[in-house]
């Protein structure tokens, strides 16, 4: 495979990224035909994973949304994958111009294109770090200039613990994230499950391990675990779409067909 211009020489292009495939279930335009391939055998097998997808995104919508009706002002959005129309900082900063976004992913090029989109906004950068290594990620937000953990902060994690499995303690690695924030922050997290779902669901999500990075999928119980002792916001770890949407009709019949649960968590006790 021929490598495009501006791709970096080390990006590995014979294999599929988890980001480029999300971006192109988006409709994204950051992928490469080896995500495309991927992607098309899942969706031939789950054809309603594009809209699930887009339930992932909506629901981080509107939970930024609520942080910013509390005040929130800075943002640690972790496996951010490559921001396509509607991402973080778009709608924070439509709310709150001052609004200061930190993008961290694994992928390089993902990395690399939000580095490109994000150019001439000096309120957010993208940031190559590794979910398992936090205390990297922190030091690089620190070191952004953009984010001031001695203040409340907005840490997202939508859609990316899955990726992490039980061997590299994931319970742990958010505890270091909760520790780093101050009283007033906020948790966001998404993650997939295999609580309520058909086989051929099962059997998509298993593709996964052809990417760098496989899915573990989770219980809510065990989702519901990585907000330690903050308080879950209602209506609690519930399937995406029950979460506070913007209108009941936008709520599915089968809300529980999009494979995840999320949930918000606030930092109200000294301890963290």
């Amino acid at each position: 495979m021929q490598k495009p211009e501006n791709i970096p020489t080390e990006i590995d292009l014979t294999r599929p990224s988890a980001a480029r495939v999300y971006d192109y279930f988006l409709g994204g335009a950051h992928n490469f035909e080896i995500d495309r391939q991927l992607a098309e055998q899942i969706a031939a097998m789950t054809p309603n994973l594009a809209a699930t997808m887009r339930s992932g995104r909506e629901f981080l919508r509107r939970a930024v949304r609520v942080l910013l009706d509390a005040g929130i002002d800075q943002f640690l959005d972790i496996g951010s994958g490559i921001p396509t129309v509607g991402n973080v900082h778009e709608v924070a900063q439509a709310a709150n111009p001052e609004a200061r976004i930190v993008y961290v992913d694994i992928d390089p090029v993902a990395v690399a294109h939000s580095r490109e989109l994000l150019a001439g906004n000096d309120r957010a950068v993208a940031v190559h770090a590794d979910l398992r290594d936090p205390k990297l990620i922190l030091d690089g937000a620190r070191d952004s200039g953009l984010i001031d953990f001695g203040r409340p902060v907005g840490i997202l994690l939508a859609g990316v613990v899955h990726f992490v499995p039980d061997a590299d303690r994931p319970g742990d690695i958010l505890a270091t994230l909760r520790a780093a924030a101050a009283p007033g922050s906020f948790l966001v997290i998404s993650h997939s499950t295999f609580e309520d779902q058909p086989q051929e669901m099962l059997d998509a999500q298993r593709l996964s391990a052809r990417t760098a990075t496989e899915i573990t999928l989770r219980s809510r119980a065990e989702i519901s675990g990585f907000f330690g002792d903050w308080t879950i916001l209602e209506p609690g770890v519930v399937h995406m779409p029950l979460w506070r949407p913007d209108s009941p009709s936008d709520v599915d019949e089968h809300p529980e067909r999009f494979g995840a649960f999320g949930g918000v968590a606030r930092h109200d006790r000294p301890g963290g």
